[in-house]
């Protein structure tokens, strides 16, 4: 595959897709916004092999790993292997974006009066869950102190201390200027709604999922949520009732970056490497590109 240059129409944080399915030119069109184009997915990821790899690690004395970093774990690899997941829709085309994004929110105190902050986060196509677990780990780090700010809480206080029209006018003319790929790029660079996925981990504060809205704002086209162990009542191999231990997954995303096709089997290889988490501990034998954006 040859070497990619800029082109005319590419944006600082996507290339355009020109090589694509006319019908899927024309659908940005039709569909205008994501709330228009929101599909709903939901699936259960069965926790057998999951916990025993966690409490392998632990055994060995490595405590860090949670469930939440065998899901990005996984998500960055499902984007590492099927790149089409990670375009999203600008001024009605199509884009490949140029790097692996992850927000999540986190609270920084587990009670009614904890602030809540969201942070965005950079991955590498080849990182293994290891690199994960400590980008992921150092921010969050960081983040939980109570006096932190980071760059995305400094630009909110920032925008709240303007009058409340000047806000909505900052939020139009910024909207316009993404549409065409112009917005400042320090606000791409600390806006959460610019991401690959947004992931919520509601299960941490003892509930199941929603289905969570994709923004309007910004460039997110797929916003996933995973919710608290539950058990259920299933059939062995040997026909026999045995318990087993699952999370719900409820996930929101824009149809028109990808068919159905695409998007299942996407989820299939996502769920397929959390039930198996030792295969995020080394780099993938290959990493693929967004072929539309070559010729």
């Amino acid at each position: 595959m040859s070497k990619y240059k800029k082109r005319f129409g590419d944006r600082y944080d996507g290339r355009l897709l020109r090589k694509i399915d006319p019908f899927f030119k024309l659908i940005p069109y039709i569909m205008r916004t994501r709330s228009d184009s929101q599909v709903f997915f939901d699936d259960k990821i069965y926790m057998d092999k999951v916990e025993e790899f966690l409490k392998e690690k632990r055994r060995a004395g490595t405590r860090d790993i949670k469930f939440l970093h065998i899901i990005i774990a996984a998500m960055v690899r499902t984007l590492s292997q099927k790149p089409h997941l990670n375009r999203f829709i600008a001024g009605q085309k199509i884009y490949a974006r140029d790097e692996i994004l992850i927000s999540i929110a986190i609270k920084k105190q587990l009670s009614d009066e904890g602030e809540e902050t969201t942070l965005k986060l950079n991955f590498e196509p080849a990182d293994t869950l290891n690199h994960i677990v400590f980008k992921v780990n150092s921010a969050l780090e960081e983040n939980k102190k109570a006096d932190m700010k980071n760059d995305a809480d400094k630009t909110a206080r920032i925008f709240t201390m303007c009058p409340g029209f000047f806000i909505k006018f900052l939020i139009w003319i910024l909207t316009k200027l993404d549409y065409f790929g112009l917005m400042p790029k320090v606000i791409n660079k600390v806006s959460p709604f610019h991401t690959s996925v947004f992931i919520t981990d509601l299960g941490s504060l003892g509930i199941q999922p929603v289905y969570h809205h994709i923004y309007d704002f910004g460039t997110t086209s797929v916003f996933m949520a995973f919710g608290s162990k539950q058990k259920e009542k299933a059939f062995d191999i040997d026909n026999k009732i045995i318990e087993r231990k699952f999370v719900n997954l409820k996930v929101v995303a824009d149809e028109r970056i990808v068919d159905g096709y695409y998007y299942a089997s996407a989820f299939k290889l996502f769920k397929k490497l959390i039930e198996n988490p030792e295969r995020l501990e080394t780099s993938p034998d290959r990493l693929f590109k967004d072929a539309a954006v070559y010729e």
